[in-house]
């Protein structure tokens, strides 16, 4: 479970923040990408004034840390919305932590694509990649590489003994 922390963002060394426009979800979106990643917190959440006509104390912006990570969550309104141009790769260690984050992204509204890509309900796109894809790929024998590949072009969510099993027909 996240915890709120009262600092309006506290990672000087991260340059570089993903800055995402939401249309009037903020809160729920806060709530549900802190309990998808298991190292995740909120670290500041801006309300608007109480007195501020029809806003109930809606946020208006939000900070949140997943994985050590922060970003910036605005509810800027109906004016944009997510592409596919833009995605989150994420370095997953076992095919555990792949279903897990797959199957939380994907619930609720949310799309299967090809390759570890998804759709999470809000149009976000993801890449949930575990690192055996890459070292598999990238081994010298370019034949067992290149059946990685095949196999990888067929998945949705990708599945690693299936990765290795490709890899060892060759």
């Amino acid at each position: 479970m996240a915890t709120i922390n009262s600092a309006t963002s506290g990672n000087t060394s991260q340059k570089i923040t993903p800055f995402l426009w939401f249309d009037g979800k903020v809160e729920e979106a806060v709530n549900f990408y802190t309990s998808v990643f298991e190292d995740s917190e909120i670290v500041s959440l801006n309300r608007l004034p109480a007195e501020t006509p029809g806003s109930n104390g809606k946020i208006m912006m939000s900070t949140i840390r997943l994985n050590g990570l922060e970003f910036i969550l605005l509810d800027g309104g109906p004016m944009f919305k997510f592409t596919e141009a833009v995605s989150f790769f994420v370095h997953c260690e076992t095919q555990e932590e792949v279903d897990r984050l797959w199957y939380s992204l994907t619930t609720d509204g949310g799309e299967e694509s090809q390759c570890g890509w998804l759709k999470d309900k809000y149009g976000l796109s993801w890449q949930i990649i575990p690192n055996a894809l890459g070292q598999l790929m990238g081994d010298p024998n370019r034949v067992k590489a290149g059946n990685v590949v095949k196999a990888m072009l067929q998945m949705k969510k990708i599945d690693i003994a299936g990765l290795k099993a490709a890899y060892d027909q060759a």
